[in-house]
């Protein structure tokens, strides 16, 4: 359970962040948000970050796969405004939803 346990997911009440309001989310966070999309049903192969990933997801859905200490995979499905913080050295793989999605994604160094 201690890779769940550096994982934070934050999900939004109401309207939705744009993704200008995601990108000056993570400024005010000290972090550089970059957008990125990908069609529907992409699928990324399980890697992971020197870094912590904040990601939040403006547009579709994306579900990431995250394994325990334990070998079992947590599905965590973000949707319009939710947010995700993946700590460095997570393996987790990921899969698009059927309509695509757009994620602002910033790095938060390790200290």
């Amino acid at each position: 359970m201690a890779e769940l346990e550096r994982v934070t997911v934050s999900r939004r009440q109401g309207r939705p962040l744009t993704r200008e309001e995601a990108e000056q989310q993570l400024r005010d966070e000290g972090l550089v948000g970059e957008a990125w999309q990908n069609g529907p049903d992409y699928n990324y192969i399980a890697h992971e970050h020197p870094y912590t990933k904040v990601l939040y997801c403006v547009v579709g859905s994306i579900t990431f796969h995250v394994r325990d200490g334990s070998g079992v995979v947590h599905d965590i499905e973000l949707q319009p405004g939710d947010r995700v913080e993946l700590g460095s050295g997570i393996s987790h793989s990921a899969s698009v939803g059927p309509n695509g999605v757009i994620c602002v994604e910033g790095a938060r160094e390790v200290s």
